[in-house]
């Protein structure tokens, strides 16, 4: 009953529709939450994208059976076909007895967590416990793929994350024909699949697929006008003018003397480096240009790298946020004992499992009995606890700088009063003096000691300000044109 299928359609899309903006009008607290909540959107939505194509497809009627069944409606005895079709349901459901149906009103509902049993959610099996439902980047396992490399520089987890997008010297040492191993090839893919994929699951309603096509267009444009980074195609020797700085292609590497380069020539290092350029260009031909050196095997080879490579360096641009929290989330692990780890693992878990309010309590009646116990009144850290204190004492978060210049804003920390020198608020109070230049006014925080620095520095101006106008130009016999005052001093000294 095409009818029928097309009513339950429009039933179904209004369900969804009604679904997405009751989960929308939430304002989840938790990152657990609030991804739990974008993952069902995002499953809403490409539901309704699915049955908007079904819909279509029936109003097109490329068959004619919609046409039909109205017309047997419209034209026919009403009672005869409704009768039919009863007949059709009542055999339907004889043949199929413990059919289930579909309750729409129910289907898309958020449901009540029941006593006793721990919320179950979508998420809790997409992130590791290191990324913290997304708040953090867990490259560990790329990290070990790429110590394992040959001929890298061995690079801590800290270091790793501020270069693991950098692929040309100096902050990488692999050259270019060592990048044509299939486990570099591996590397940078596993790389590119593992962002890729955090960004799915971090940003389940952006379009990410448009993003990703741009990505693609950009490296297609940029391959072509042989602007890629790192995989140029070299179109002779380089050799400094002004400088005498000679270039190997050979092994990539500058020389600023002459006379080092030919010593270099002799080495085994370029021996090699030689004969694997000599290889790669009896392959490619001499004498093809660009266009022909595209079709050759190591030249899509050196493509399929460089895309993968251009694709890793527009992922961690996109993910920059989520790249200098893991760092500083790192450094913060590295500073803590073991014990304190596996408490704030524990706090993690004991919170994911209650996050949603359990039974018929409410959310303020779960907010007032859970009662944090900090009497030292530390700071709290990401997860809502107090900060450890040896933590607090480390950073001198006890000791106060007050700011006069403010408004007497106290600041906790060498750190925070250090940094509140550029920050909006010190900036605007010495505006208000009449000071414009506040670079020079760093560690000064009395309003009098910024405002006899500022007179003396407009006094000094003045000073070393010189009207060329003014000056009084005199001429001896000679014709020596010297100023006023020298020319009286050298007069009283009987000098002229």
């Amino acid at each position: 009953m095409i009818l029928e299928e097309q009513r339950f359609l429009h039933e179904d899309l209004e369900r969804l529709e009604q679904a997405i903006s009751d989960r929308v009008a939430e304002d989840p607290r938790q990152v657990r939450e609030r991804l739990n909540r974008d993952h069902q959107i995002a499953g809403f939505l490409d539901r309704i994208q699915d049955q908007s194509k079904r819909l279509l497809d029936i109003y097109k009627d490329a068959e004619g059976t919609r046409s039909k069944e109205i017309q047997s409606i419209s034209t026919g005895e009403p009672l005869k076909e409704f009768y039919k079709q009863l007949s059709d349901i009542k055999s339907f459901h004889q043949k199929y007895p413990n059919e289930p149906v579909e309750n729409l009103e129910r289907a898309y509902k958020k449901k009540a967590p029941t006593e006793g049993e721990p919320t179950i959610s979508e998420v809790d099996n997409m992130f590791t416990g290191e990324e913290a439902f997304g708040k953090f980047l867990d490259l560990t396992t790329i990290h070990e793929l790429f110590l394992n490399l040959p001929g890298i520089k061995r690079l801590t987890y800290l270091q790793y994350l501020d270069a693991f997008d950098s692929f040309t010297p100096p902050q990488c040492n692999i050259k270019r024909p060592d990048k044509m191993t299939d486990q570099y090839f591996s590397y940078v893919g596993q790389l590119a699949e593992y962002l890729e994929s955090f960004l799915r699951r971090t940003r389940p309603l952006e379009n990410l697929d448009k993003l990703f096509q741009s990505f693609d267009e950009d490296f297609e444009k940029a391959w072509a006008d042989n602007d890629v980074v790192g995989w140029k195609i070299e179109v002779g020797p380089s050799v400094g003018g002004a400088s005498d700085v000679v270039f190997c292609d050979d092994c990539e590497k500058e020389f600023k003397n002459e006379n080092v380069y030919k010593a270099h020539l002799n080495g085994k290092k370029h021996i090699r480096a030689a004969e694997a350029r000599a290889a790669r260009q009896a392959e490619v031909g001499d004498s093809a240009g660009p266009s022909s050196r595209g079709a050759s095997t190591l030249r899509l080879k050196e493509r399929a790298i460089a895309e993968r490579e251009y694709r890793v360096k527009r992922l961690a641009a996109a993910m920059s946020q989520e790249r200098s929290d893991t760092r500083v989330n790192v450094e913060r692990k590295q500073g803590m004992t073991e014990r304190e780890r596996q408490m704030e693992l524990d706090a993690v878990f004991a919170e994911s499992t209650s996050a949603a309010p359990q039974g018929g309590e409410s959310d303020s009646d779960s907010e007032g009995d859970e009662k944090i116990y900090n009497p030292l009144k530390l700071p709290l850290a990401w997860d809502g606890k107090p900060i450890p204190f040896w933590l607090y004492k480390l950073h001198g978060l006890g000791v106060e700088f007050r700011c006069e210049i403010c408004g007497n804003y106290v600041y906790m920390g060498r750190r925070a009063f250090d940094k509140h020198f550029n920050e909006a608020r010190h900036i605007y109070g010495l505006k208000c003096l009449g000071i414009t230049n506040t670079t020079l006014f760093r560690e000064i925080t009395d309003i009098a000691d910024a405002e006899k620095l500022w007179e003396k520095i407009q006094r000094d101006k003045k000073k070393n300000k010189t009207d060329e106008g003014s000056v009084v130009q005199m001429e001896d016999a000679e014709g020596n044109v010297m100023p006023e005052k020298v020319y009286y001093d050298l007069q009283k000294q009987g000098l002229l």
